[in-house]
């Protein structure tokens, strides 16, 4: 097999086609199909699902599973990484998880009641190997391309990825409003209409995980293995992963800015993530829509104004963080979110979700952005950027298990999905406050 120099043309871009490849879990799996989907279950009493002996609020289990699996990918990920960059075989993770993930999708679509052991063991998957799979991609960039590509190639993955994500859940849209189109049998009832529907999205499932699989193929075949150092795993290489992380944690002491900033974002990211994940789910079980037709083409609607228009937001945020300086602008944008909180609690038409998604959108790309390109500005002078951009991704999926364990728990409590969303305006404040207590003595 050929190998590509650095900074190739060819390695760059099958480097960033795998982001085509993979996109489509985070648009039809996380954000659109599937909640939806799950929406439709024959759950017991409404929404109750008989599990452990238990029955749980259906958003609730699917909060906890969720909170699992990012918990399992923060306490893997710096050991896994580790070993792979030790023995130089990163492409052979990538795989695994790209193909665990995959197959995970494809097993969505036995997902039943009867069957939700099976069900959630297939989601779960999914979620580990989108995301575990991503911490050997996104490691393969400085190996590459040279820094002054960087930013250019990861641009173009992210643009890749958008729109095959884009087509492909046009087509699913397609399939489930119009499944007769792809020779499914609809009937002549409504109800069997919905059935027909239903099983389009379970196909949906397959196409995801068909599409991630099949993409990826040229990914792998153009990059490279890794540098293979021929040495045996031992236990110090195991943790070494974890010793990195305490160095960073340790250095923090000397470097109050980037010590608070972390603390701030921590909190507020705890907030946005949770929102982000859920928003379909609430969309699908706490609005009011005229029927099963308009609910699947108003929440996938809903998802795709927010992806357009956080393109947008992050534009505008990344002026005015030129303008008015990075810290500001995250305050700014954080009232925004705890103010959203708030609203979300009394929406309950369809248009109402509408300008509460475009809200969501435009503040939703300016925070993510902004977060990452700020923690970047305040690290100190250091050759060991991965150790800690390794600390500020776990940093944030552990905020992650923290905020959706506190929000399923809230919603199986309560029994609605309205007192969790207001319960997460404390992260927001606490995050503002947490922002104003930065240091501005460094140049944003």
């Amino acid at each position: 097999m050929t190998q590509f120099e650095k900074g190739s043309k060819k390695l760059l871009n099958a480097w960033a086609f795998y982001d085509w490849a993979n996109s489509v879990y985070t648009l039809t799996i996380a954000s659109t199909i599937f909640p939806i989907f799950y929406g439709t279950l024959n759950f017991v009493n409404g929404n109750q699902v008989p599990i452990f002996g238990l029955e749980i609020k259906n958003t609730a289990l699917i909060s906890f599973i969720t909170a699992f699996a990012f918990l399992v990918v923060a306490f893997t990920s710096p050991i896994l990484s580790g070993i792979a960059d030790f023995v130089g075989n990163k492409k052979a993770f990538m795989k695994f998880f790209c193909y665990l993930g995959g197959l995970g999708c494809i097993g969505l679509y036995w997902f039943k009641i009867e069957h939700i052991y099976w069900g959630l063991l297939f989601y779960f998957f999914g979620l580990i190997g989108y995301w575990s799979s991503l911490v050997f991609y996104n490691s393969y960039l400085p190996d590459i391309a040279y820094p002054e590509q960087q930013d250019k190639i990861s641009a173009k993955g992210f643009s890749m990825g958008y729109i095959g994500s884009i087509l492909l859940l046009i087509t699913n849209l397609a399939m489930v409003l119009y499944p007769q189109w792809f020779g499914f049998d609809i009937g002549t009832t409504e109800e069997q209409k919905n059935e027909a529907a239903i099983e389009a999205m379970r196909c949906s499932f397959i196409t995801v995980g068909i599409w991630w699989i099949l993409f990826s193929q040229y990914t792998f075949y153009v990059l490279p293995k890794g540098v293979s150092k021929g040495r045996k795993v031992t236990k110090d290489v195991i943790f070494n992963g974890f010793k990195e992380l305490k160095k960073v944690w340790e250095a923090l002491k000397e470097n109050l800015q980037l010590k608070r900033y972390l603390y701030a974002f921590f909190v507020y990211s705890m907030a946005v993530q949770t929102i982000m994940l859920v928003a379909t789910y609430f969309g699908e079980q706490e609005i009011e829509w005229g029927g099963e037709e308009e609910k699947t083409m108003g929440l996938i609607v809903s998802i795709l104004v927010i992806q357009l228009l956080a393109i947008v937001g992050a534009v505008l945020t990344s002026r005015a963080s030129a303008k008015f300086g990075n810290i500001k602008t995250l305050i700014a944008v954080n009232f925004v979110w705890m103010t959203m909180c708030f609203v979300a609690y009394f929406v309950t038409t369809p248009y109402q979700f509408y300008a509460t998604a475009s809200m969501v959108g435009l503040v939703m790309g300016g925070i993510q952005a902004l977060s990452r390109s700020t923690y970047s500005k305040f690290l100190p002078e250091t050759k060991d950027t991965t150790s800690y951009f390794s600390f500020f991704d776990v940093s944030e999926k552990i905020g992650i298990v923290i905020g959706m364990v506190l929000y399923g728990t809230i919603d199986q409590v309560t029994g609605s999905m309205r007192n969790a969303i207001v319960f997460l305006f404390i992260f927001f404040l606490l995050g503002i406050i947490l922002l104003f207590r930065v240091p501005r003595y460094q140049k944003e």
